[in-house]
């Protein structure tokens, strides 16, 4: 079925939701039975995964089931959005007491308390307002007063600040401050003297077990989500914030966040620890002590993505309120429930399930049954990561129809490619589009036979018509080579097969990312071999010296220029691509190139780069071209580029000969 005929998949959401097509809804209900049985207690739990795991999913869950308890009051805050806007500290701290307020029938019960709590807070923020105060919640706080801070940033201003125009500006808004708290000459009112902050927030304390008594609430849950987004000091103000409740009773906090980015954080706020193992292990031990209970959310295995899929692609085809889909849903739900046993998601189960309406639908089944495999190892299990993949395929697919050559691309086969694209390595894939880009028919025939190989059927040969020599040495030693990577093998059982399939169509779909198909002429036959030889790998890029040797000085130009490009938009530069050693080889044979060579390596971006590229220039002979070789070494010692720095510093450095004979 081509894309012209084959229904929208339409867009699938990344926001988070109720519906569980992961079956977490098991953590979610063990979160909410914890938080039922230890009423009286307070209670902190962390939600942990990966980016994309599903933690938001699982929080919207526990505030769904919580929903049904009339006594329980669920608040949600997130971080992320106050970053930059508020101190981290008093938004959650203030959103706890907004979100009492806006329960109509608690603000009734309990106006005075929370008038009370809500005085407390607005000392905290002038207090934080005041700028010199090192405001860090319960952790130790000088307990002087109010108008002592002021009076001190006064004198300090006096003291410190040379532009008039500056020290007016600064002791006017002090002023202002001072204004704010109290009269300016009788600091009284809501900032008295002897106010301090670990005063205020013991009153705080206080107010607040007055109000949660007050209002009748036998639980207080408040869901802090997106905490893995926020820069790492937001993140430790809002862990913070959450300790002033951990040890309030009748409170519970549930935390959604990648463990890696907080432990992250916690190291960030504490720079100065010793770096040895004691030491990285406190970041840990931070967030335990913070989060009593923790529930990790696993990575999906091949299985659990298969079920995935089927649900995501067949749900974004019936939607997920036809009567079909709940059904399949069940089925889904019961396989996931023992994701061992691969006798329940069958493809028999899934006709049954989705009954009369199958028919619809068999296209997407059947292209998540090919893909599920490869997906799973590629986005190793990651939910947002599948989102991700099959929202581009849909994306990819639109523009096809729009484009008019929707009746030249199937679904299957687009997918195929794109699981190439996204997760096999990049000499492998651009091998494979660049060799369809310029045969004439538009097929890789190195293709056909590695999907043979991984099918058992031994080394079968391309299909007759192919173009290139599917027999020869160079050829040989590509699908060799593939035949030696299991990600290859896994890729290529997928069905359907694309080795008889002219993928110029595909390529000019998937040229959002690169473009393989240029308008300018193909290299020639004789040249594209060379070129394959050349981008294989250091032991192929050398046997082709003698015939590089042999090209004459335009055909050095083109191999050249082809060569720059794949290394220009490799995938990763923190190893070597295999196109370099290409590289390296012409330019060694071709002196000519050396200025182009040391330009090459001025365009690659100093970021993403390895050691690698400080190193192994010995074909860079001309004066003039090695002082601009030395030039880009040195701007590269002075990098924040920690491998790259110290590669580029130890080139520059002069040989231990030359220093002993200084």
């Amino acid at each position: 079925m081509t894309a012209a005929s084959t229904p929208s998949l339409g867009y699938l959401s990344d926001v988070e939701t109720k519906v569980d097509l992961l079956n977490n809804e098991a953590i979610a209900k063990t979160i909410v039975r914890l938080i039922s049985e230890k009423s009286e207690h307070a209670i902190s739990v962390g939600v942990h995964g990966d980016w994309g795991a599903g933690k938001s999913s699982v929080l919207e869950m526990v505030a769904d089931g919580l929903s049904k308890d009339g006594k329980v009051l669920c608040l949600k805050f997130n971080g992320w959005q106050f970053q930059g806007f508020e101190d981290a500290k008093i938004a959650l701290i203030e959103g706890v007491l907004l979100g009492l307020i806006e329960n109509r029938s608690l603000w009734s019960k309990a106006t005075d308390e929370v008038k009370e709590a809500l005085k407390s807070v607005d000392k905290l923020k002038l207090a934080k307002k005041a700028g010199t105060l090192a405001f860090t919640a319960v952790t130790g706080i000088p307990a002087f007063g109010f108008d002592e801070l002021l009076g001190s940033a006064v004198e300090w201003v006096k003291e410190k600040a040379t532009n008039s125009e500056e020290r007016d500006q600064a002791l006017k808004e002090i002023q202002d401050l001072r204004k704010e708290g109290g009269d300016e000459e009788k600091p009284e009112g809501r900032f008295e003297k002897g106010y301090s902050v670990p005063k205020e927030i013991g009153d705080f304390r206080k107010s607040f077990k007055k109000l949660i008594a007050k209002a009748g609430i036998e639980r207080l849950v408040v869901l802090v989500d997106d905490l893995d987004r926020c820069l790492p000091a937001t993140a430790i103000e809002t862990l913070e914030a959450i300790r002033l409740f951990v040890f309030l009773d009748k409170t519970a906090f549930i935390v959604g966040a990648d463990e890696g980015m907080i432990e992250y954080a916690v190291r960030k706020h504490f720079p100065d620890l010793p770096d040895n193992q004691p030491a990285n292990g406190y970041s840990r031990a931070y967030l335990e002590k913070l989060l009593q209970v923790p529930f990790r959310i696993p990575a999906l295995g091949d299985t659990e993505t298969h079920i995935y899929v089927t649900l995501l692609l067949v749900g974004g085809t019936l939607g997920e309120n036809a009567r079909e889909f709940g059904a399949l849903m069940a089925l889904g739900r019961d396989a996931l429930s023992k994701p061992w046993d691969t006798e329940v998601f069958t493809p028999e189960a899934v006709r049954t399930a989705l009954g009369a309406t199958y028919d619809r639908v068999s296209e997407v089944v059947l292209t998540a049954d090919q893909i599920s495999p490869v997906l799973s190892a590629g986005t190793k299990g990651n939910p947002r990561q599948v989102k991700r993949f099959l929202n581009a395929l849909t994306l990819r697919l639109e523009v096809a129809r729009a484009r008019n050559f929707g009746d030249a691309i199937s679904q299957s086969h687009l997918a195929k490619l794109m699981l190439a694209e996204l997760y096999l390595p990049e000499a492998v894939f651009s091998h494979i589009a660049t060799t369809a880009a310029n045969a004439r028919d538009g097929i890789c025939p190195e293709l056909a036979e590695i999907e043979a190989f991984a099918d058992g059927e031994g080394d079968a040969r391309p299909p007759a018509g192919a173009s290139g020599d599917g027999g020869d040495d160079r050829t040989g030693s590509i699908v060799a080579d593939w035949k030696m990577r299991p990600e290859v093998i896994r890729w290529a059982k997928v069905k359907p097969a694309l080795g008889a399939t002219s993928l110029k169509p595909y390529l000019f779909v998937i040229k959002d990312r690169k473009n393989f198909v240029s308008g300018s002429a193909p290299l020639p036959e004789k040249l594209r071999k060379l070129v394959a030889k050349l981008s294989s790998g250091e032991m192929a890029a050398q046997s082709a010296a003698a015939e590089v040797r042999t090209l004459a000085p335009p055909e050095v130009s083109e191999v050249f220029r082809e060569l720059r490009a794949r290394v220009i938009s490799s995938s990763s530069l923190e190893q070597k691509p295999d196109a370099f050693h290409g590289v390296a080889v012409l330019t060694t044979e071709h002196a000519g190139l050396q200025a182009q060579y040391v330009e090459m390596l001025n365009d690659l971006p100093v970021d993403k780069l390895g050691f690698w590229a400080a190193t192994g220039h010995t074909m860079v002979k001309e004066e003039r071209v090695k002082e601009r070789l030395r030039a880009l070494l040195t701007r590269w010692a002075a990098s924040s580029n920690l491998r790259l720095k110290r590669a580029a510093a130890t080139a520059l450095a002069p040989p231990r000969a030359a220093r002993r004979g200084a």
